[in-house]
């Protein structure tokens, strides 16, 4: 064989695989993993693309079943439950508790009060407690007290009610998206993630359906106002299902049963050739995490980004009101959400796929966020019925299917060790979700038809979240530059600690 261009890519070949011997070997070596596990890893590293391309897919098939369907249905009553409040208020509720003015913006605010208080602490201890337990047993008491909120007797019990709500329901989110990347590689995550945070945009279809359906025909059923009912039925739902999902929701890849021996090997070797490093929740303590957590600049980048990008979406919890501004009743209002959410949900499974498929976050978000940009613009530039129905549609398929991308770009960009990682999500969702307690205000029943002041500020939120998306891509261009450079100079050395806390041959996503 002389032909010199075959001999360079043989070569290359053998180093990749050689290579990825040694990040196999220094990662196990490190994490402590048995003998009889690293012969398995072995094996992997050496097998050829067909093999890969068939476990991968047995593999995947078995998660994707056992893992995300439960997943979107918990989000999707978690989000219903924290966001029917929108539609109990086209009922009787203000009247029947005596809310007046702004009462209606602080019963939204309050609850991201009780869920920013409980979000890092959750997500820690989640690292030392079965995923399926602790996110079952947390979804069960944010239905007891949705539940609950429908016996409320004035303005003051329902704030109460709606605080402790947050409080129960902080754990899921980024314990749900923590969970994930235990389990896909970077490149899967963005696509599962939008199956996940579908569960919103499916939450704000069915409750439109729901909502429709319980305010038209059990208003005064048994002596009950429509809104008790929807607080009743859509709580009691929660309950049912969160007793499945203690016994039904995996945990990691290692204690898995419904995978077999070398199917939970595969599934971790899968995480440590992504990323160097398997899941391990013992590998390092809590504090040495955070410490590794908050000393890595990137993560406050990212934590403005996950802000303002959760700020571009304050109508979700308007969005019924933002809608019977166009002269529509009650029902009619409901029932026009159902085809807004219905297509957000197929947009952002198209544009999340393209977004894994070309490993790409940043000019995604930004063409999105630019989608925003013209909805809101639209919205508050015309009382033409056409013409906001249109922008309606526009708000949620640019700045709900953007967050989808940044999620997957945040849980992406903080590689293992898995106490870490869970730091990092948890604080940039905890800081994140304060744009939910002021964003509240920024659409008074006063501003209305047009709500000038909040659509404007939203437009303006959501241009910055594209300019911020493109500052990402710049610094992480440079450190995949930095990190290429390493890897040259220094191809025996891996850093351990400090941002460059990554394997030889890690490359941030852009």
């Amino acid at each position: 064989m002389d032909n010199p261009k075959v001999e360079e890519y043989l070569e290359a070949v053998r180093y990749e695989i050689e290579h990825k011997k040694d990040v196999i070997e220094e990662a196990t070596k490190k994490q402590g993993i048995d003998e009889e596990q690293v012969a398995r890893f072995r094996r992997f590293t050496e097998a050829d693309p067909d093999w890969h391309r068939a476990m991968n897919k047995k593999v995947m098939r078995k998660v994707d079943i056992h893992l995300l369907p439960l997943l979107v249905l918990m989000y999707l009553l978690n989000f219903l439950d924290r966001n029917n409040l929108s539609q109990a208020r086209l009922d009787t509720l203000e009247e029947d508790l005596g809310m007046k003015g702004t009462d209606f913006n602080l019963a939204t605010s309050i609850l991201f009060v009780g869920y920013i208080l409980m979000q890092l602490p959750s997500n820690l201890l989640l690292t030392r407690v079965r995923p399926s337990l602790y996110l079952g047993i947390a979804m069960a008491i944010w239905g007891v007290i949705s539940t609950a909120q429908a016996s409320v007797q004035s303005f003051g019990g329902l704030v109460a009610a709606r605080f402790f709500l947050g409080f129960a329901e902080a754990p899921f989110f980024p314990g749900a998206i923590f969970l994930m990347s235990s389990w896909y590689t970077r490149r899967e995550m963005a696509y599962r993630i939008a199956w996940f945070y579908s569960g919103s945009s499916l939450a704000n279809a069915f409750g439109g359906l729901i909502g429709a359906g319980v305010l038209s025909n059990l208003s005064g059923a048994h002596g009950i106002s429509g809104w008790r009912w929807l607080f009743i039925i859509e709580g009691t739902i929660t309950i049912g299902v969160a007793c499945l999902a203690a016994f039904i929701l995996p945990n990691y890849p290692a204690n898995t049963r419904w995978l077999t021996p070398e199917e939970q090997a595969y599934a971790q070797w899968r995480l440590i050739d992504d990323t160097g490093e398997a899941d391990l929740a013992d590998s390092i303590s809590v504090k040495e995490g955070v410490k590794m957590a908050f000393k890595d600049p990137r993560l406050y980048l990212f934590t403005l980004l996950q802000h303002v990008s959760i700020l571009s979406q304050a109508f979700q919890y308007f969005f019924p009101t933002i809608v019977k501004s166009l002269g529509f009743g009650k029902t009619e209002t409901l029932l026009l959400t159902v085809p807004v959410w219905a297509v957000t949900f197929l947009a952002s499974l198209v544009a999340t796929f393209t977004s894994s498929r070309f490993a790409d976050r940043s000019i995604h978000i930004v063409c999105l966020m630019l989608i925003s940009v013209v909805g809101n613009i639209i919205a508050v530039s015309t009382l033409n019925t056409g013409a906001r129905i249109f922008a309606m549609f526009l708000l949620p398929i640019g700045a709900v299917t953007a967050y989808q991308i940044i999620l997957a770009w945040v849980a992406n960009s903080f590689p293992r060790p898995l106490v870490k990682r869970s730091a990092c999500i948890s604080f940039a969702n905890l800081i994140g979700n304060l744009a939910n307690v002021y964003g509240s205000y920024m659409y008074p029943v006063s501003d209305g038809p047009r709500y000038l002041p909040g659509g404007a500020a939203t437009a303006g939120v959501a241009f910055l979240v594209a300019v911020l998306a493109l500052i990402v891509r710049l610094v992480l261009q440079r450190e995949n530059k930095r990190l290429a450079e390493r890897d040259v100079s220094e191809p025996e050395v891996r850093a351990t600690d400090g941002p460059d806390a990554v394997a030889i041959g890690f490359r941030y996503i852009l």
